[in-house]
């Protein structure tokens, strides 16, 4: 079979070099993209039972050498650590040998098979007998990548990222493990999980703007879903009494260092339960995770504060942190004087916006960002919350809390509103008297009778955010949404 020379866009000297390299390979009848390579155990589970003078098969990336003539020694990394090799030319067949010195580089993904012994500076090493070239890397690893310090750099180079950061990569593990144990938890607490329409025909269950996009068969316009919310209210009334899902949502909205466009949420929801209800199930799964994970609840952030997940959680009345914060006249005085102090307190709103609205700005922009531990922030003006039910002794406000960590809201959950009736005259009201946004299938769901229930979701993205300690969104999404190169 020809070979067909390959053309890179980049004629960098090194890049030349190893594309030789792998032309000379494939002339030797050596191929370099390998295949099967039976590994016996992961650098990890060596350096666990470091047992010497035993055979070990590892396989990993080729990441630093130190060439001494007739032997060498060397690091590859596998997923789960790094350890030194040894290559010695007496030990190795001439070919083995050239191999290794002659046409791997750094960045290469080998495979060795060797028996462990201890050097005299103490460092488990694996005796190289055979080494397997399992994948040419032709662009070599940037020496400069531990220097940079711009997040969109790296996050659109991700594998880069991951080959070269152990702190990143160690990130995304936990974030692996957050969700294991939020199953876990919650399966084991008698809840079921179930997957709802990503592709919905409204955009309901959240006040955000949707995604659009075209079903060709069915000649029909679909929105990707803001929220789940309406799909799993729907199963509380075919009877499933605790359901999950944990998924993703999209909205069609900014991008900042709380954002991301698309990002995953747990949405939950317990018959015969209420906001209360959620505030402990929120407390306990929080709590649980961090210790199950982390060990500890105690957490530090990017800047060096702390986060404290002890319970109890502090429980806090919307109006009066408002008041406790940007003071005890805030509702006192006129709309247009709450305007103007939350100018002059540097929060911006949408000419027009209602009452509520500004205060709700406030809130979001000088208070939310001050709390680090967990605050349920409890009872907030129902307007804000057209799904929950009202609170029977001031029915200006409805049962619902956002618990804040971090200075962000991780978590909203309220009493879910039940009533058909008043729920429809809620969506009617927000919809200013449109029927055409209003999904009128849930209303027809709820008229055949929803248990009273309580119902949370919790942003997994900020959730790793905090247990992780990272400054930005994109430190845990893995391949966040990101600006055309220009």
């Amino acid at each position: 079979m020809a070979i067909v020379p390959v053309v890179m866009e980049s004629d960098h000297s090194l890049i030349r070099q190893r594309l030789e390299k792998r032309a000379k390979l494939l002339e030797k009848g050596i191929d370099p993209y390998g295949g099967f390579f039976e590994v016996s155990e992961s650098v990890a589970a060596v350096r666990a039972n470091p047992t010497a003078e035993r055979d070990v098969r590892l396989a990993g990336r080729f990441m630093s050498h130190r060439d001494m003539g007739g032997s060498m020694f060397a690091d590859i990394k596998d997923a789960t650590g790094k350890i030194q090799i040894y290559v010695q030319k007496k030990a190795l067949a001439a070919e083995q040998f050239d191999l290794f010195k002659h046409f791997i580089d750094l960045g290469d993904i080998i495979g060795v098979s060797g028996r462990l012994f201890t050097t005299h500076a103490g460092e488990l090493t694996v005796r190289v007998g055979h080494v397997t070239l399992l994948s040419k890397a032709i662009r070599p690893l940037p020496k400069e990548w531990f220097g940079i310090k711009d997040i969109e750099t790296r996050v659109r180079q991700r594998y880069l990222d991951l080959i070269l950061n152990d702190t990143v990569r160690e990130t995304f593990r936990i974030r692996s493990q957050v969700i294991s144990e939020i199953r876990r938890f919650l399966d084991g607490h008698g809840f079921m999980e179930v997957e709802t329409p990503m592709m919905q025909p409204l955009a309901g269950g959240a006040a955000a703007k949707p995604f659009k996009t075209h079903h060709d068969a069915l000649g029909m316009d679909l929105f990707l879903r803001v929220a789940p919310e309406l799909y799993l209210k729907r199963l509380l009334v075919g009877g499933f009494e605790r359901v999950y899902e944990l998924n993703r949502n999209f909205r069609n909205e900014g991008i900042s260092r709380r954002h991301n466009p698309e990002f995953t949420m747990l949405e939950v929801y317990q018959a015969y339960g209420d906001y209360e209800t959620m505030m402990e199930l929120a407390q306990n799964l929080v709590t649980t995770v961090a210790q199950k994970i982390l060990g500890r609840l105690i957490i530090k952030r990017f800047d060096g504060e702390e986060i404290n997940l002890t319970p109890p959680w502090r429980r806090v009345i919307y109006r009066e942190i408002i008041e406790e914060r940007v003071g005890k006249d805030w509702f006192k005085i006129t709309l247009e004087e709450r305007k103007a102090r939350a100018v002059q307190l540097g929060v911006e709103f949408p000419p027009g916006s209602p009452d509520y609205e500004v205060t709700n700005a406030v809130f979001e922009k000088i208070i939310e960002p001050t709390l680090l531990n967990p605050t349920f922030v409890t009872r907030l003006p129902s307007d804000l919350v057209v799904l929950a039910k009202q609170n029977r002794e001031d029915p200006s406000v409805v049962d619902v809390f956002e618990l804040v960590v971090n200075g962000q809201e991780l978590a909203p959950a309220y009493s879910e509103l039940n009533d058909p009736v008043v729920q429809r005259q809620r969506l009617l009201h927000q919809a200013a008297g449109h029927t055409e946004g209003i999904d009128k299938d849930f209303l027809d769901a709820l008229e055949h009778g929803m248990p009273p229930a309580g119902g949370m979701g919790i942003g997994i993205d900020r959730l790793v955010m905090m247990l992780t300690g990272a400054e930005s969104i994109r430190d845990v999404i893995l391949f966040p949404q990101l600006r055309p190169q220009t």
